[in-house]
């Protein structure tokens, strides 16, 4: 029998009522107050053990979450977080876009080169004023590859929905400089952008061209270096620095020792990758094979460095967008976008 307040009975083969999930009709014994008076360590220590930091939750505790005993733990997130929301967006392949967080637009390249200049008038014996009036204009004759990156977005923005397999889209170090440009070119022609940030000791803030969703910020450097790697099909490196390289070597090492298939490494700018490293000089050193010069190539434009990728992968037999979209060569995507 039951009772409409009550419990069902109890009697052998009855069906008893499901168990609240929080509710008891009986006070547990844990819940009772009674006899809590005879303790002598109440209520203070009670007070004590509910403030200590052992009694967190692990998953609640900030100190034990940043010790050293849970790295791993931390590793794992940092890589968990970032994969789970790009399989949510369905990102399927990647075009990573490398190059130096100095080189900015030519017009704000050359507002810089005329602030220093006008400064050094005033003190024409400063050292210091002539080092960086001299790298300011370096820094704006370089300045035309923040506005080819940003035309290689663009290419690739407006490419994005057409590739074989699914979406390819920009990946970037989330950044400024030639960063921001490939992000920015894909924002141009309303295609989404992808921005691997890191938390430095000096904080970099990321790039207004990145889509939000997609911007993410990494804790460890190698949890970011696999991002970079897990869905790219081509990496472009623009002229950059140490970070710049270390990507780079990095990408052509994985490659030359087959811990991953090679895929189209494009250098842009013959002219400074000539002098940051000679690949024919390791050639005949014999610290590499002749056969590891063919991991990359140069390209001088946006369109340049898209069609030797595109036609490095139909050589490979699988061409990363249908024929009839690769006949087109991103015509008209490519436009002017500032000097």
């Amino acid at each position: 029998m039951t009772d409409e307040d009550g419990p069902r009975s109890t009697r052998p083969g009855s069906i008893p009522r499901a168990a609240h999930r929080v509710d008891r009709t009986v006070v547990h014994p844990c819940e009772r107050l009674e006899g809590l008076e005879e303790h002598t360590r109440t209520p203070g220590a009670l007070r004590s053990i509910l403030q200590s930091s052992s009694y967190q939750e692990a998953d609640q505790d900030e100190k034990f979450l940043q010790s050293e005993a849970t790295r791993g733990i931390r590793l794992q997130l940092d890589f968990l977080k970032a994969e789970t929301l790009l399989r949510e967006h369905q990102i399927a392949h990647t075009i990573v876009v490398f190059g130096s967080t100095r080189i900015c637009e030519a017009q704000a390249a050359r507002r810089a080169v005329a602030s220093i200049a006008d400064t050094l008038a005033l003190n024409p014996d400063d050292d210091g004023l002539q080092r960086r009036l001299k790298t300011a204009r370096r820094i704006a004759a370089n300045s035309k590859y923040y506005r080819i990156a940003r035309e290689f977005g663009q290419i690739v923005g407006a490419a994005s929905e057409k590739a074989v397999g699914g979406r390819l889209v920009i990946m970037t170090g989330g950044g400024p400089g030639i960063m921001e440009a490939a992000n920015r070119g894909a924002h141009d022609v309303g295609a989404q952008s992808i921005g691997l940030n890191i938390t430095l000791p000096k904080e970099q803030d990321p790039n207004p061209y990145v889509t939000p969703e997609l911007c993410f910020r990494f804790h460890y450097f190698a949890m970011r270096k696999l991002h970079l790697l897990m869905r790219a099909r081509a990496l472009v490196a623009f002229p950059g620095g140490f970070g710049t390289m270390d990507e780079l070597f990095e990408v052509l090492s994985l490659a030359q020792t087959r811990k991953i298939a090679p895929v189209p490494v494009v250098l842009v700018g013959e002219s400074y990758w000539r002098r940051v490293f000679d690949p024919d000089f390791l050639v005949e050193e014999g610290v590499i094979d002749p056969e590891d010069r063919n991991l990359f190539w140069f390209a001088e434009t946006a369109e340049e460095a898209w069609q030797g990728i595109l036609r490095w992968y139909e050589v490979a037999g699988q061409p990363l967008l249908p024929v009839g979209e690769v006949a087109s060569r991103g015509q008209s995507i490519s436009r002017e976008v500032g000097s």
